[in-house]
């Protein structure tokens, strides 16, 4: 349990990390860690470099381990089931795609033109951006292995639920008809070096990064500010954990936002530091990351606004209710 501990504490935490700025905060800017400047100084330059360092070695990671499943083979692994099973298998495909929202789509697009059950697809639209490997481990990071795990689980559960809940309304007609008419080609995956491989997943992560740095840096920087400057009894009296109505107001603030949950998780980092409930935060931070704005108008081009409406609703509502079961339990996982 002490290797562990250890292990957890150099690896994710990165407790050297912060001992390095924190000398940096000291002894180059001569400026208090304890202080608001100081603090916000340290809280931006040690939250960046341990998210891009986790950021680049997990997706290098697992860019390598999906070099192996290319949309053709995932299509056909999915086309052999259907049901339940079929939504849990979408879901679970989509913790192992590190994409934002926005680039979810395109793929959500294939799939339904490869002629898998939109339910699948619906379900692999939730899961994509909300969970993925490398998010479970900044959370382990940022929060405990506890908080992460459960996560993961209830952003499954969710992208199950609402892709059953889409496949028995049965709103396949709400899928707009050049979708289904996308030709998708059939073929077999090349034989790839290790050497292709890696290189692929360099490719990957430099991808990744240049799309999702801004939002990084953004995040972080808006953190930093929650954490330093605003005062924890304003923040205490819009979304303390007594107020009723922290959640809705935290998930509807979210949505008409972009980023990635990269970019969010310093956010909501900064607001259970400051007595958010730990429910509100992560509420915000799946509004941002399902349901944003600019991705729900790409959405909204393949399918029809009954969907569109469909899928928003049963996502924000399952948000909700994730955040108030956080809310009420959380304190289990801290």
């Amino acid at each position: 349990m002490i290797i562990l501990k250890w292990l957890n504490d150099q690896l994710l935490k990165m407790v050297w990390l912060q001992n390095l700025v924190t000398l940096l905060v000291k002894n180059v800017f001569g400026l208090d860690v304890n202080g608001k400047a100081g603090g916000s100084i340290h809280f931006f330059i040690y939250d960046v470099i341990k998210i891009f360092i986790l950021l680049s070695v997990l997706i290098f990671m697992i860019s390598y381990i999906q070099s192996f499943f290319p949309p053709e083979r995932t299509r056909k692994i999915l086309g052999k089931f259907n049901g339940i099973s079929a939504n849990m298998l979408g879901a679970l495909l989509g913790t192992v795609t590190p994409f934002c929202s926005c680039s979810s789509i395109p793929l959500f697009i294939g799939f339904t033109s490869a002629g898998l059950p939109i339910g699948v697809t619906f379900s692999f639209l939730i899961s994509s951006p909300l969970v993925d490997l490398a998010s479970v481990l900044l959370l382990a990071g940022i929060f405990n292995w506890r908080i992460a795990i459960a996560y993961v689980l209830v952003g499954i559960i969710l992208a199950v639920i609402g892709g059953t809940v889409i496949s028995r309304l049965k709103l396949e007609k709400y899928v707009e008809p050049f979708v289904f008419g996308n030709k998708v080609l059939d073929m077999e995956q090349g034989d790839l070096t290790v050497q292709d491989r890696l290189q692929y997943s360099k490719e990957q992560v430099l991808s990744i990064i240049k799309k999702v740095w801004l939002y990084i840096i953004i995040g972080v920087g808006i953190g930093a500010a929650i954490h330093n400057w605003i005062p924890e009894n304003i923040i205490s009296a819009i979304l303390g954990k007594d107020k009723w109505y922290s959640v809705l107001l935290a998930t509807f603030v979210g949505i008409p936002m972009y980023a990635d949950i990269f970019g969010t998780l310093p956010i909501a980092e900064a607001l259970v530091l400051k007595g958010v409930g730990l429910g509100t935060a992560l509420s915000f931070m799946m509004g941002v990351t399902a349901l944003s704005l600019p991705s729900m108008i790409m959405l909204n081009k393949v399918v029809k606004t009954k969907l569109l409406v469909t899928f928003i609703g049963v996502v924000t509502i399952g948000i909700i209710i994730i955040g108030y079961i956080f809310n009420a339990f959380g304190y289990l996982l801290m």
